[in-house]
């Protein structure tokens, strides 16, 4: 195996769901609070393009920035939702928003590169930076920042290696964001260093309490990753996007026709239902049911003793603090999906700094299923 492979930790995330998928085999009752897939599929909108599109087309490949109908559609959603300007030619069509951040990294990184991530933050960000011969630098954060890093911490971190900066808002694990003001001095900071500013934003459409927003509204020169997957529900149909500034669209787009081809032909149309009005509408009810869910949750996390110093603002996840139980979250996290049947993730999937002490919900079921997992977990807590 090549040597990177030792730099590649497992998903612990999966790790976990495939134990519980075991242990359902066997006939037990497991409540998922593990991984981030929302329990709603995709909106029946989406669901009947997609079966016109098998039975009514050819399904040829797209060109690898994607069908142009759809790049059109996000351009229009852009300017609608957010009242930001992008222009269809700097949307690409992408894999997912994996796809998107790998097409990105193997655009951007030489070898010996270094990209500055917050600690915590998503795995995979972490682990597609040494694929392409970089370095990731992780910035640690706490809640007296939310859980993001300050400006001066990223000038403070600064390298003459550094070649950019990966953040997510809203984020995974935490749910929190990066406020507007506090983004355009990021952008400026890192533009005056001519280093490139990717921002995560494929929980863009799950806030709560504030309207959704984008770096787009910022800074232009920033590149952006959205997703299907979260907000419109579209997980296992494998697509996303990204909007780069025009002037790098075309080596992008060099990497990703040898790279993917295209991304799935049938989702691109199926997507194009997504931003119809009446399927909107129905995602912005979902995102007040999650809104409902992260309101039953946080309250009840923190009256079993679990330290959440933070209100979630977006996304659909809790990072709480398990110290008062346990100093190792993998072991814990185990413990009480054997003997509780709840799945959660351990923290030390999320980076270095304090994981072993934290452990992440995500609030991806019914309330009635969440209201068992917190009578199950009061029940494993005892014990302590």
């Amino acid at each position: 195996m090549a040597a990177r492979m030792a730099a590649i930790a497992p998903f612990q995330v999966m790790e976990v769901q495939r134990r519980a998928f075991e242990l359902e085999a066997q006939g037990r009752c497991i409540i998922h609070m593990e991984i981030g897939q929302p329990d709603f599929s995709a909106p029946p909108q989406v669901v009947e393009a997609a079966v016109a599109a098998i039975r009514n087309r050819s399904l040829e490949y797209t060109g690898a920035l994607g069908l142009p109908a759809l790049r059109e559609a996000i351009a229009a959603y852009y300017g609608e939702r957010f009242g930001v300007d992008v222009s269809p030619s700097r949307i690409m069509v992408t894999a997912g928003g994996s796809g998107a951040l790998l097409t990105l990294m193997g655009a951007l990184l030489d070898e010996g590169d270094e990209v500055l991530l917050p600690d915590p933050s998503y795995p995979c960000t972490r682990h597609f930076v040494p694929m392409f011969g970089g370095t990731a630098r992780m910035l640690p954060v706490d809640a007296a920042t939310r859980y993001q890093p300050s400006c001066e911490q990223i000038v403070a971190a600064w390298g003459p290696k550094t070649r950019g900066l990966v953040l997510a808002s809203p984020s995974n694990p935490t749910g929190t964001m990066v406020n507007a003001a506090e983004l355009g001095r990021i952008a400026a900071a890192v533009a005056e260093r001519r280093g490139f500013l990717i921002v995560d934003e494929i929980y863009q459409g799950l806030v709560y309490g504030q309207p959704a927003s984008t770096a787009l509204a910022a800074t232009q020169d920033c590149l952006v990753i959205n997703s299907f997957s979260k907000y419109f529900g579209m997980t296992g149909w494998r697509l996303g996007w990204f909007v780069a500034p025009e002037a790098c669209v075309r080596e992008m787009e060099r990497f990703a026709q040898n790279a993917f081809i295209c991304a799935s032909v049938p989702a691109q149309y199926a997507a194009l239902a997504a931003f119809r009005p009446d399927t909107l509408a129905i995602l912005e009810a979902r995102r007040e049911e999650f809104e409902r869910r992260r309101d039953f949750i946080v309250p009840a996390l923190r009256a079993l003793g679990f330290i959440v110093p933070v209100m979630p603002e977006g996304a659909f996840y809790v990072y709480a603090d398990c110290s008062r139980f346990t100093a190792d979250s993998r072991t814990f996290a185990l413990q009480l999906l054997e003997e509780a049947g709840v799945a959660a993730t351990p923290g030390i999937d999320f980076g270095r700094h304090a994981a072993a002490r934290h452990i992440r919900f995500a609030y991806t079921r019914g309330m009635e299923e969440l209201q068992e997992g917190m009578e199950r977990l009061a029940k494993f807590l005892s014990r302590f």
